[in-house]
């Protein structure tokens, strides 16, 4: 069910251009990736459930849209900070990155 949030609770969203450094496996984990993702003026890392869609080396240099200012949270013993944003199918059995569209300085806000 669709719920309607308010225009400021949009702009309290801080969605910013990224693009994927590192990625690595964890151990242990079958559906997710540990990504290094530069932002421009800092590097974070994040946890990313993109492994049974892209392998390692289609993720590295891809340019996402992170959500910066999600809660932390440790998965896996990975402390995740921010999620990359994508579209996907009912049953997730597809996923696709979402990408700005050309070349935008990394760390640049969507608005």
């Amino acid at each position: 069910m669709e719920t309607n949030i308010t225009f400021d609770e949009w702009t309290n969203l801080d969605l910013r251009a990224g693009e994927i450094l590192e990625v690595e496996d964890i151990e242990g984990a079958n559906k997710i990736y540990k990504l290094k993702v530069d932002l421009g003026t800092e590097t974070r890392t994040l946890v990313g459930g993109f492994k049974q869609n892209y392998n390692k080396e289609e993720l590295e240099g891809k340019r996402c849209i992170i959500l910066m200012n999600l809660e932390p949270k440790t998965i896996k013993g990975i402390e995740s900070h921010g999620m990359i944003l994508a579209a996907v199918n009912e049953d997730h059995s597809e996923i696709k990155i979402i990408q700005p569209d050309g070349a935008i300085a990394l760390g640049a806000k969507v608005s």
